[in-house]
């Protein structure tokens, strides 16, 4: 997604890593569901948005610290309570500055109200 702003942008630090020296996916994912219920809100507006499903998550390279981490989600799906984003992850090497994808997955998003019910979800008029 070279053309366009990202959702989320992040450098991890030597906390978020495994004994390989690499980041752990799990903070990956938590930077992914973040992006992806930003991208929830922007489409749909201020709901509350919870995470029902990841779906396709795909670890393409590791993610190494001082890397600047970028999240660009999109929009796929809106249903009647629910919101499916496409969540794509580059990461710009600290040493070479080439940028390169190292994961990708989708959200699925359900608006719930005080209750924690499913509440309905509607197209925002400048999204």
């Amino acid at each position: 997604m070279p053309n366009s702003d990202p959702t989320l942008r992040v450098t991890l630090l030597p906390k978020d890593t495994n004994r390989h020296g690499t980041i752990f996916g799990g903070i990956i994912l938590s930077h992914i569901d973040l992006a992806g219920a930003i991208e929830s809100r922007r489409t749909c507006g201020p709901h509350n948005f919870v995470t029902v499903a990841m779906d396709k998550i795909i670890f393409h390279k590791p993610v190494f610290v001082g890397d600047v981490v970028s999240f660009y989600a999109k929009t796929l799906k809106v249903g009647r309570t629910s919101v499916t984003t496409k969540v794509t992850v580059e990461a710009t090497r600290d040493e070479t500055e080439e940028t390169v994808r190292v994961t990708e997955a989708e959200v699925v998003f359900v608006a719930v109200d005080d209750a924690w019910r499913p509440t309905p979800v509607s197209l925002r008029v400048d999204s």
